[in-house]
């Protein structure tokens, strides 16, 4: 199932991309984990691709993925310390951004994150941002994202870059 998922948003992807390329945007970001995340990582660096099609003057709707590595912690567990793996995502989701001034916009994710590493099967995906875009091609982002994973909520708060083109 996984495996369809990712292979579909790859599909999702090239198709969007033949068609213009006006609405592309990449991006990487840095983001702490918090709640349930803290006790198992460090910190996390993700890679993210969007497209965007413009549904009116200040709103588009889009698709976006990318992926996400959040680096193991040590955790004690009784006296014992322990290394917790690296944890790995893939989301897919279907994502809305609303222009609140000329280059100020609130962005919100909704999908599902694939987990990649052993043990992680992923869960719902959620992710609001607010992007302020520098010039027409390079913007900064504060986002949080939210994974609810079977019992654990996954969550970082992040500061990124972004390209658009």
């Amino acid at each position: 199932m996984k495996k369809l998922l990712l292979v579909a948003a790859i599909a999702v992807f090239s198709i969007s991309n033949t068609t213009a390329q006006t609405g592309f945007e990449v991006g990487v970001n840095f983001a702490l984990p918090v709640g349930d995340a803290a006790d198992f990582s460090t910190f996390s660096i993700g890679l993210d691709g969007a497209y965007f099609y413009e549904v009116s003057e200040n709103f588009d709707a889009g698709v976006s993925t990318g992926f996400t590595n959040a680096f193991g912690d040590s955790v004690k567990i009784g006296g014992i310390e322990l290394d917790s793996d690296d944890v790995q995502f893939i989301p897919i989701a279907a994502v809305a951004r609303f222009h609140v001034i000329k280059n100020l916009y609130v962005r919100a994710d909704i999908g599902y994150a694939l987990g990649i590493n052993d043990g992680n099967d992923g869960g719902f995906y959620y992710r609001p941002a607010i992007s302020y875009k520098f010039t027409e091609m390079i913007g900064a982002t504060i986002s949080y994202t939210g994974i609810s994973l079977e019992g654990v909520d996954w969550s970082t708060v992040g500061l990124g870059v972004e390209f658009s083109f």
